[in-house]
């Protein structure tokens, strides 16, 4: 079983514009809501990839009913953490014309000493079944910087990080198999520029050295970057002329990542596994709506080549 931990569920409402434009009156010509969020993405999109798979996450407020509702129609296994924290809303701005997406995001409400303590609790129960662990999105107000880390410490099968920053960092001495920032995470976790490829790379060699086995980093449609135990290695996903909509795509590529690593794959191969999945769910309105058969189709697409 694979557990998808995170603490940062959302509803999400996205709205769909053939021209938006800032400071007017705009008409949407299409209005999308799901659950969604990044623990939930990495859920759904393991569960559509047949995956045996277990959700853990908190909830709370009005939204509770119509995300729980829409988990319970994909049919994913899950576990909630009741809070006093209404469960956050987070809209997504399509504009046809110019391609472009938007996303406002709500912060998560601030979660109690209890609460934490509840999620803790859960999680330890659940990752003990587990034989694959993914933690992801960031850590609510009221959340020690090192609580991952606490959680961490308490699995004892392969993990795969989407996190950031000190919460990130205090996790390598745990050794995780994988961490997954994109570029934009890890200068910020590292608190340099990386606009460089070589300065990139540099970076990465750092984290593999203090304790990540594998280091993968993406960079929306551009190239993906691994640094592990066999080398270095670039990824080039294929040229889509049009997307529907990128939010949940690195959600999705980190759930094709572990789906594949569950399988056996070995990591750079895994990670051209995640490519195909994350362009896939590019592909539809609602975020990590995946088809299995059309994420098979997309892998030959995506080249691999090693770099050092």
């Amino acid at each position: 079983m694979i557990l998808a931990a995170g603490l940062t569920p959302a509803w999400q409402q996205i709205y769909l514009f053939d021209r938006f434009e800032p400071g007017e009156v705009n008409r949407a010509v299409g209005v999308g809501r799901c659950a969604s969020g990044k623990v939930i993405n990495v859920g759904v999109a393991l569960h559509l990839l047949e995956c045996k798979t277990r959700m853990l996450s908190v909830i709370g407020g009005g939204a509770r009913g119509a995300l729980d509702g829409d988990l319970a129609a994909l049919g994913v296994p899950r576990r909630w953490v009741d809070t006093a924290a209404e469960t956050r809303t987070c809209i997504t701005i399509l504009d046809q014309e110019s391609g472009q997406a938007t996303e406002l995001v709500e912060n998560a409400g601030q979660l109690s000493a209890d609460e934490l303590a509840r999620f803790y609790d859960a999680f330890v129960q659940e990752a003990a079944a587990a034989e694959f662990v993914i933690l992801t999105g960031s850590l609510p107000d009221g959340a020690p910087s090192g609580f991952f880390r606490e959680l961490l410490s308490q699995v004892g099968c392969p993990t795969l990080l989407d996190i950031r920053g000190p919460e990130l960092l205090l996790t390598l001495d745990c050794r995780p198999l994988v961490i997954k920032p994109n570029r934009e995470e890890l200068a910020a976790t590292v608190g340099r520029s990386l606009a460089e490829d070589d300065d990139l790379l540099r970076a990465m060699a750092d984290l593999h050295c203090r304790g990540a086995q594998w280091v993968v980093v993406s960079e929306g449609k551009k190239a993906v970057w691994v640094r592990g135990t066999s080398g270095t290695f670039r990824l080039e996903p294929p040229q889509i002329e049009r997307t529907a909509n990128p939010i949940g795509s690195g959600d999705a590529l980190a759930a094709g990542i572990a789906a594949a690593l569950s399988r056996g794959v070995d990591p750079p191969e895994a990670v051209r596994f995640g490519i195909a999945a994350a362009v896939e769910s590019a592909l539809d309105l609602y975020p990590a709506r995946l088809d299995p058969a059309n994420v098979a189709t997309r892998l030959p697409t995506v080249t691999m080549a090693r770099i050092q």
